[in-house]
């Protein structure tokens, strides 16, 4: 698979998958490949392993990489696989190519976790990763606003198979200004903060946004890419009316519940426990109610 198709193929949704704990605290295998199996066949077609939703922060060396063997068994022949790579340039480029030996067509790579982030260390960090794979499709996850316009620029001409961006700052026209500047055509854009943000903004350019919703009810976060990929967007305003209680949940005490509320969702539907490990913890019961109020709306049991 070329850059190219990557870039395409990118311009969706993108899947970030949750990582189901047994009773014991380890990876429920059994649980994950039935739900990567239930999002592709709900018609998810990019799923990211190890990333925010997925609890990639509290996972081990080891387990992130269990986590990418099992989407890559999976996932199936006519998905794209991508895993969250981070932490320091060694152990990024350690799972970077572990992934990429099972198959993954793209590293997410994680804000660096640092408290000292210059623009030029931030292009050193995603430069060292992405030389060091280069058969590799990467993609920068942003959350810092002083990352430049020409950061974007500079990095891909040291490392051409930079593709896409995933953008997760809350701001519409700071995005807009930005891609603009770097690019619209250069990269896929990806707007990092899910369906909330999503309509706001591919009016800006954003051609594909994240989710952890889809692993829940593919079909409401398909549907709103698809309706604003042909440019529909009071058809994806209806979607985000019905999906905006529970991405309001998740995004509750700054959001400390974004895990928690897909877990027990998970739960409630049948799919794994509703653990979550710390610093996250579980909903109290008065949210439980509230997700079980929403999936009672949808008509999902």
């Amino acid at each position: 698979m070329d850059f190219d198709e990557i870039r395409t193929r990118l311009a969706d949704v993108v899947a970030i998958t949750p990582t189901p704990f047994t009773a014991d605290d380890t990876i429920d295998a059994p649980t994950f490949e039935r739900l990567v199996g239930r999002m592709v066949d709900g018609g998810v077609r990019v799923l990211t392993a190890n990333g925010n939703t997925g609890e990639f922060y509290t996972l081990t060396p080891a387990e992130t990489r269990a986590v990418v063997d099992l989407t890559a068994s999976a996932i199936g022949e006519h998905s794209l696989l991508v895993a969250g790579v981070g932490f320091d340039v060694t152990t990024a480029v350690d799972s970077a190519r572990h992934a990429a030996s099972r198959g993954a067509a793209a590293v997410m790579v994680h804000q660096p976790v640092h408290p000292y982030v210059s623009r030029r260390g931030w292009i050193d960090y995603h430069r060292a990763i992405a030389t060091a794979v280069p058969e590799v499709a990467v993609i920068p996850y942003v959350r810092n606003t002083r990352i430049a316009a020409s950061d974007f620029g500079e990095l891909a001409d040291a490392a051409p198979n930079v593709v896409a961006v995933k953008y997760a700052i809350p701001d519409p026209a700071h995005f807009a200004a930005v891609a603009r500047r770097a690019g619209l055509d250069r990269f896929t854009w990806i707007a990092g903060l899910a369906e909330l943000s999503a309509p706001s903004y591919a009016s800006a350019g954003a051609t594909g946004f994240t989710s952890g919703l889809v692993a829940v009810v593919p079909e409401l976060s398909l549907g709103m890419h698809r309706a604003l990929a042909a440019g529909d967007f009071p058809a994806a305003m209806q979607i985000w009316d019905t999906v905006r209680d529970f991405e309001y949940l998740r995004a509750a005490h700054d959001n400390a519940d974004n895990v928690s509320v897909i877990k027990e969702a998970l739960h409630q539907i049948g799919y794994g426990r509703p653990d979550v490990r710390p610093p996250a913890s579980r909903l109290d019961a008065d949210a439980r109610g509230d997700v079980e109020k929403i999936l009672a709306a949808w008509g999902v049991r």
